[in-house]
C-alpha cells in the first residue's frame, strides 16, 4: 500500500515537473517574441518618421504635389506587424526608385543623412526579425513537438507566423524531419 502511495506520488511529481519545465520553455520563448515584436515597433514608427522627413526634401527638390502619401495611412490606421513590414519595404522602395531616379537628390546633404539613418534602422529591422523568427521558430517547434504540445493544448497556445516565407519553409522542413 505504502509503495503504491509512493509510486503515485513519484508519478504526479514527475507529471508537474515535465509541465513546468515546458509551461516555463513557453514562457521563455513568448518573452523573446514580446521583446522583439517591442523593438520593432520602436524601430516601425522610428522609419515612419525618417520617411516622413525625406518628403518635404523630396517635393521641394522635384517639385511634386504627391510623395510618399501612403505614409498618412500608417498612422491612421491600426494593422498587424507583418501587414506594417510590408507597407514600409513599399515604400522604402519607393523612395530608393526616385533617389535612383533623380541624381540631384544625392546633392542633398539633409536628405543624404536622413537616407543613410533609413538604412541604419533597417539594419536594426532586419535584426530584430531575425530575432523574432528564431524564437518563433523554437516556440513553434514546442507547440508541435510532443511532448511539450500537451503543455500546449493546456494554455491554448498556437503557432505564430514568421515575418518572411524563408523562414517559415525552413522551419517546416524541419517539422518533417
Amino acid at each position: 500500500m505504502l509503495y503504491a502511495i509512493l509510486g503515485i506520488i513519484s508519478v504526479i511529481s514527475i507529471i508537474l515537473l515535465f509541465i513546468t519545465i515546458y509551461y516555463n520553455k513557453f514562457r521563455f520563448a513568448i518573452i523573446k517574441i514580446e521583446e522583439a515584436e517591442n523593438n520593432i515597433d520602436i524601430l516601425f514608427e522610428k522609419k515612419i518618421q525618417l520617411l516622413e522627413r525625406t518628403r518635404p526634401i523630396i517635393k521641394k527638390e522635384l517639385k511634386l504635389k504627391e510623395f510618399l502619401d501612403d505614409i498618412e495611412f500608417l498612422h491612421e490606421t491600426q494593422i498587424n506587424h507583418f501587414e506594417m513590414n510590408n507597407s514600409l519595404k513599399e515604400l522604402h522602395n519607393e523612395l530608393n526608385k526616385t533617389l535612383d531616379e533623380h541624381e540631384k537628390l544625392h546633392k542633398s546633404e539633409s536628405l543624404t543623412s536622413i537616407i543613410e539613418e533609413i538604412n541604419s534602422n533597417e539594419e536594426a529591422i532586419l535584426g530584430s526579425t531575425k530575432f523574432y523568427n528564431d524564437n518563433v521558430v523554437i516556440f513553434n517547434q514546442l507547440v508541435s513537438g510532443f511532448p511539450s504540445s500537451l503543455v500546449g493544448i493546456i494554455w491554448g497556445y498556437k503557432k505564430k507566423e514568421f515575418y518572411n516565407n524563408e523562414k517559415k519553409e525552413m522551419y517546416e522542413i524541419l517539422n518533417e524531419k
